[in-house]
C-alpha cells in the first residue's frame, strides 16, 4: 500500500503542478503513478521534469540511459523503477530480454554500452568513489569526460527516483518485474 499519497486525478493535483503533469501525460500519452505522486511538491516535480529533459539532450543515446537506470533499479531494489525502465526499455529503447537482464547484472551484450553501464553501476555502489581504472575503462571504451559526467548524473537521478518510489511505496502500473529475479 503507498505510503505517501498521489492525487486522484491530475486535475486534483497542486495547482503548480497541473500544467506540468499536462505536458507529460500529452508527451507519454498516461501520467505514470510517480509523477502524479511526485506532484505533491511541485517544485520536486519540476525538478525531475528538468533534469530529465536535460540530460534527454545530452550524449547519452536512449538505449544507454535505459541501460544505466536498469542497472540502478536492480542495485537499489525498486520495483517500481524496475517495471517502468523494463517497459520503457522494451518499447521506446527496443532492446531485448538478453540485454535487460545483463543491464540489471551491471552488463551489456554491447561492448561499449557494457562499458557505461559498468561505470555507471560502480558510481552507484561505490557512492561516487570510483577508482583510477575504473575511469579509465569507461574512457578506453570511447566516453570523453563529458559523458562520464551525464553518466553520474543518470545515476544521480535513478538513485533519486528509485529512493522516492521505495520511501513512497509507488504502486506499480507498469508490468511488474521484481529487483533479484534476474536470470
Amino acid at each position: 500500500m503507498p505510503r505517501i499519497a498521489k492525487p486522484s486525478s491530475i486535475a486534483n493535483a497542486p495547482a503548480a503542478a497541473l500544467p506540468m503533469l499536462q505536458a507529460v501525460e500529452k508527451q507519454l500519452g498516461v501520467v505514470p503513478n510517480l509523477f502524479r505522486m511526485v506532484a505533491n511538491s511541485p517544485a520536486a516535480l519540476e525538478s525531475y521534469l528538468g533534469m530529465m529533459g536535460a540530460l534527454a539532450k545530452g550524449r547519452l543515446p536512449a538505449q544507454t540511459r535505459e541501460r544505466i537506470a536498469l542497472a540502478i533499479a536492480e542495485i537499489n531494489g525498486c520495483n517500481y523503477c524496475l517495471s517502468a525502465h523494463t517497459y520503457l526499455g522494451k518499447t521506446l529503447a527496443r532492446l531485448d530480454a538478453a540485454e535487460m537482464i545483463a543491464n540489471r547484472h551491471g552488463c551489456s551484450t554491447d561492448p561499449k554500452a557494457a562499458a557505461a553501464v559498468r561505470f555507471a553501476a560502480r558510481v552507484a555502489q561505490s557512492r561516487g568513489d570510483v577508482g583510477q581504472e575504473d575511469l579509465a575503462a569507461v574512457r578506453l571504451a570511447g566516453y570523453d569526460d563529458g559523458e562520464i559526467i551525464e553518466s553520474v548524473q543518470h545515476v544521480a537521478l535513478n538513485v533519486w527516483t528509485n529512493y522516492i518510489n521505495e520511501v513512497a511505496q509507488t504502486e506499480i502500473d507498469f508490468p511488474v518485474v521484481s529487483a533479484r529475479d534476474a536470470a
